[in-house]
């Protein structure tokens, strides 16, 4: 009984790193630094964007980004909400994060891996949020490119 309260505070500051280290994510977007952004993505992660075909891994993900980043300016993404949770054995961890962004409210959600070069974000999905009272107007405004996507990863001309 007497280690529980020390693990307790063991998770609460790793919590706060991962905390940290997603806000610098996001932070290095913000400031265009390619190098800090994409040195904090896992070799082989995984970044699923709002559109249907944003499927990248983190190679084909730098080469998408990279003249955003050339820019100057990528994207600003700014939590205002995050829940993390660490994994049995402290070696990976999850996360959901509401965040304001050029796009209105957005959810962030991902998974990360602790390695020998510390932890890394392996696997990111960003959703645009739709108020409920709002999905039949924005399902009318995707339909026709939803299936169109369909089709060609499915080959139903559905």
């Amino acid at each position: 009984m007497c280690c529980l309260p020390l693990m307790v505070a063991g998770q609460q500051a790793e919590k706060k790193h991962l905390d940290s280290l997603l806000t610098a994510w996001h932070q290095a977007a913000s400031d265009a630094d390619f190098d800090a952004y994409f040195g904090l993505m896992a070799p082989g992660g995984v970044f699923i964007g709002t559109d249907a075909s944003e499927n990248w891994d983190r190679e084909a993900f730098m080469e998408f980004s990279r003249p955003y980043f050339d820019q100057g300016k990528a994207w600003s993404f700014r939590a205002i909400e995050r829940n993390i949770y660490l994994g049995p054995g402290g070696k990976t961890a999850w996360f959901d994060e509401l965040l304001d962004t050029w796009m209105q409210l957005c959810r962030g959600s991902g998974t990360l891996v602790k390695t020998p070069e510390g932890w890394k974000i392996a696997h990111y999905v960003l959703s645009m949020t739709i108020p409920n009272e709002e999905v039949e107007g924005a399902v009318a405004l995707k339909r026709e490119r939803d299936s169109l996507v369909r089709a060609r990863l499915t080959g139903d001309g559905q």
